[in-house]
């Protein structure tokens, strides 16, 4: 058994995982047997891509936002006496100019450098998390679908990797990009859904979108939009985790979420306040990926890149 920790940087949030990982020296890939007990999980909304897309560079701002998040849970890596870290960076520090910044920052508070991943790496790292539960619960092939603040990766295989994708449409991305008033006009909505439908096109180049029996969907949009459908209270990743939505309610609730204003969005009982003016884009995307796949409904999954990177530290004594 290891402590580890594992730290995601993506657009709009930075999540934290501290664990006890049990991985047999001969494990490997997304299929390899291993346990995994949470010690402590969070996420902050931080908004590092804030306009990444307009200006190419990370804003200063959105950086000493990130810091500060960083500081916080390197305290809490330090008390829980992780052995150790592995923290990635995504979409919005790939298209970074100034991403160089970051790295250094990161590595000053954390004393561990930054991985800026590719999109596939992503992909594979969060299929590793999503799927080593379902191995013989739910059938495969699986399509695993991570929608991110910046980028939407795709991956898609049974008990490992087989194609993988990653596209620059996310809720962060989409709001910014057509300018979403409030709420969205038909004609910004209109440019999304194509925006969308041109980065299904380039995924299903490399990933066969209609070829999986169960869809699998990770993150924020994913998880606030089922808990919607679910009528929960609050926030709840517990019930959340393995619930299956259909599409009906999917096609539903981001019709309402589209035509709802921000303080409508504000108002619901499972919406985290650094969602709700990014939350209807996320919703297009997950309806987009729906009706494109065929699949009936969507399985949620609360574990996701953070479990793939703590599967991996554990199993990788070099890190």
């Amino acid at each position: 058994m290891t402590r580890v920790a594992a730290v995601d940087c993506g657009t709009n949030s930075i999540r934290l995982l501290v664990a006890d990982v049990t991985v047999p020296e001969s494990a490997s890939g997304a299929g390899a047997p291993g346990e995994l007990k949470d010690l402590d999980r969070r996420m902050e909304i931080v908004r590092l891509g804030q306009d990444v897309d307009r200006t190419g560079r990370l804003a200063p701002e959105a950086l000493e936002r990130t810091f500060a998040a960083c500081r916080r849970y390197a305290e809490i890596i330090e008390r829980l006496g992780a052995v150790r870290t592995r923290f990635v960076a995504t979409s919005a520090t790939r298209d970074a100019e100034n991403r160089a910044d970051f790295v250094r920052g990161v590595e000053e508070i954390l004393g561990v450098r930054p991985e800026v991943v590719t999109g596939d790496e992503e992909a594979a790292l969060a299929f590793t998390g999503a799927t080593k539960e379902l191995s013989g619960r739910l059938p495969g092939p699986y399509l695993v679908v991570d929608i991110g603040g910046g980028s939407t990766e795709f991956v898609s295989g049974t008990d490992r990797v087989e194609a993988a994708r990653s596209v620059d449409v996310g809720c962060v991305r989409l709001t910014e990009r057509h300018h979403f008033a409030d709420p969205p006009t038909p004609r910004q909505i209109e440019a999304a859904k194509a925006d969308v439908a041109a980065a299904l096109d380039a995924a299903e180049a490399t990933v066969p979108l209609r070829d999986t029996t169960t869809l699998v969907g990770l993150a924020g949009s994913v998880t606030t939009v089922a808990g919607i459908a679910m009528d929960l209270p609050a926030y709840d990743s517990t019930a959340l985790h393995h619930a299956r939505i259909p599409v009906a309610r999917i096609r539903e609730i981001t019709d309402s979420l589209l035509t709802a204003t921000h303080a409508e969005r504000a108002a619901i009982p499972v919406m985290h306040p650094g969602r709700v003016d990014v939350i209807a884009a996320g919703a297009l995307v997950l309806l987009a990926v729906m009706e494109r796949t065929g699949a009936p409904d969507v399985v949620v999954s609360e574990h996701d890149i953070l479990d793939g990177l703590a599967f991996t530290c554990a199993a990788e004594p070099g890190r």
